[in-house]
């Protein structure tokens, strides 16, 4: 399902001619260092850059026969290359290769997930600002709280998106690591100088102390981050879904001309890219668990990571890309009810502002513990009997007309207080978009 809607650049990332042509950047890097070392001559060095190539199909036939996809790459590149491939992969490992041009597809696929990011920022800001007024129902459990407005749950998501790009490109520095040492990292049969330049020219940084492998935390982290992405998209996905039940009806996702909702009940419209969004979710943490279980090798390496690689760094990266692409579209179109959100805050009968009321008593000298259970009893009558409003029940309960006179009973029920300091809240979080 997923790669009939995979967004091409991210895709492509992935694509065979896009990985081995950076394992022939690596191998092209490592001759031009050992020719500055005198290794190479310069009219082979020369021969090698013009004539140095891959062809997929060949590199997937003798792969058939040696069972090795960098002796088969290199086998397909000696066949354009000629005698001079001699000097291709001069003192290297397969991980060199491997493991350094794996941190070249994770920063490029780090790339994009920022570009989505911020893209979906911005729509994420732009739906504040219209709704920073919009006063709904604030919910804890599920239960009606106090009121909030939609444009602050919108800016909640903007600061943790936010905080999802600072994520990313930490990330993207952590795995922006290679290594040309050798087998076991030694730097046995390589001079160290070859690390240096074919990194630098590459702009990635040595692993400081590497085995045969770049070491697996890092790509761990990289895959926790792509997981913690999806958690928040999911995040706001669960909050849509609740939004748009039928009880509910606050929000609703885009239902667009000829959609239908289920085969069998003609009037559905159910949020259905949403719950994509939290399978999907499930998908990616999942991922960073198996780049949690690659940390851990044995001794200086094996390959029980390479396989879980093949698979989490395209599908991880393809995945949350698609993610925030659709989490974006969905939050742009998004349907909101203001009417909708008045309605239900008054289904609690005025319950709501039972902390002001609360607050309103103790500001006349009784103690917070007198004050709550006096709100608390007139409140418990609104729940129970469901006859009268909380305003009501409050004006006929002789302790709270004795300290509280109707003006400053009514004053508890203004909503203004709620929303005064929205404005306020909306300058911390947007501030470095001022």
């Amino acid at each position: 399902m997923i790669s009939r809607y995979t967004r091409e650049e991210m895709g492509r990332v992935w694509e065979p001619e896009n990985r081995f042509r950076k394992w022939l950047d690596v191998e092209l890097a490592a001759c031009e260092a050992w020719h500055k070392k005198g290794k190479i001559p310069k009219a082979a060095l020369a021969r090698i850059r013009k004539k140095a190539d891959f062809d997929v199909k060949r590199i997937d036939e003798i792969e058939k026969t040696v069972k090795h996809d960098v002796i088969a790459f290199l086998t397909s590149v000696a066949e354009h290359v000629g005698e001079d491939a001699r000097y291709i992969h001069m003192g290297l490992t397969s991980s060199d290769i491997l493991d350094t041009s794996l941190a070249l597809l994770l920063r490029e696929a780090a790339d994009i997930i920022t570009g989505d990011i911020k893209a979906f920022m911005e729509v994420l800001e732009k739906r504040a600002v219209e709704h920073r007024d919009t006063v709904m129902m604030g919910r804890s459990h599920g239960i009606h709280a106090e009121p909030t407005t939609f444009g602050l749950k919108l800016a909640l998501f903007y600061a943790e998106m936010q905080r999802n790009l600072e994520r990313i490109e930490r990330a993207r520095e952590v795995i922006s690591y290679g290594k040309l040492s050798g087998a076991v990292g030694t730097f046995a049969n390589i001079d160290p100088f070859v690390e240096r330049y074919v990194l630098k020219k590459l702009g990635l940084k040595p692993e400081p102390v590497a085995t045969q492998v770049v070491q697996r935390d890092r790509h761990a982290e990289y895959f926790s981050t792509l997981a913690i992405i999806a958690a928040s998209i999911e995040k706001i996905a669960v909050e849509i879904r609740h939004l748009q039940r039928t009880e509910v009806l606050e929000a609703e996702e885009p239902f667009t001309r000829g959609q239908k909702g289920s085969s069998a009940m003609p009037h559905k419209r159910n949020p259905i890219l949403s719950e994509n969004l939290t399978g999907l979710a499930r998908l990616v943490r999942g991922y960073a668990v198996s780049a949690m279980e690659d940390v851990a090798l044995w001794h200086e390496r094996d390959i029980s990571h390479s396989s879980v690689e093949r698979v989490i760094g395209p599908d991880a990266t393809i995945l949350v890309d698609f993610m925030l692409a659709r989490v974006t579209g969905l939050i742009k179109g998004l349907v909101v009810y203001p009417d909708r959100m008045r309605e239900n805050m008054e289904l609690s009968r005025g319950l709501v502002f039972s902390q002001r009321v609360l607050l309103k008593l103790v500001e006349k000298g009784i103690s917070r513990e007198d004050a709550y259970r006096i709100v608390q009893r007139c409140a418990m009558k609104v729940w129970n009997e469901r006859k009268h409003d909380f305003r009501t029940v409050l004006s006929r309960d002789r302790e709270v007309t004795k300290l509280l006179g109707p003006g400053e009973l009514d004053s508890c029920f203004d909503l203004k207080p709620y929303v005064k300091n929205v404005g306020y809240i909306f300058r911390r979080v947007f501030r470095r978009r001022a």
